[in-house]
């Protein structure tokens, strides 16, 4: 497989919203391998196709507490918890800063496999939190978006003093 080239921020390529994946072949095999080189390489624990510029609903997640990588294509959250949790969160394309977010303790996720077949995975902590994180990149929302516009405006600071140098 191979690694492909980050979209750092701000580039607009990072709001747009994905399009689904209706064709479940050797090419879409060939993105999410490459798309879990590349977010090894980073490192990181999740990346989105956005992420490398390819603008289609496929995530990749490799968290700590799972024995593999877990690809989903076409993910959307149908249920979330009032249960909130508060994380460290960051962005491969955005290396350098983190910053503290709010989300849903708990969701669950409709997905499909590569082969196109159709799941439902109920999730929490931080897998829920990363399941946010991802499909939020999905529909053209950066990390940051969920910040209050003061810690927004601090990572952006720390973010761009990181870029200068």
């Amino acid at each position: 497989m191979a690694l492909r080239p980050i979209v750092t921020f701000p580039d607009q390529k990072l709001r747009l919203v994905a399009k689904p994946v209706t064709c479940f072949d050797e090419a879409l095999r060939s993105l999410a391998m490459d798309l879990l080189d590349t977010m090894r390489a980073a490192p990181g624990i999740g990346i989105t196709a956005p992420h490398v510029g390819v603008a289609r609903r496929v995530v990749v997640l490799e968290l700590p507490d799972a024995p593999t990588p877990q690809i989903y294509v076409n993910p959307e959250i149908i249920e979330i918890s009032k249960e909130t949790i508060r994380l460290e969160e960051g962005s491969i394309s955005m290396p350098g800063v983190t910053g503290l977010v709010e989300r849903s303790a708990r969701v669950r996720v409709r997905y499909q496999d590569m082969e196109g077949i159709g799941h439902i995975e109920d999730a929490e902590g931080l897998r829920a939190a990363c399941h946010q994180h991802e499909i939020d990149q999905l529909n053209g929302q950066f990390w940051t978006q969920r910040l209050s516009p003061l810690r927004r405006g601090k990572v952006m600071a720390l973010f761009e003093k990181l870029r200068r140098r």
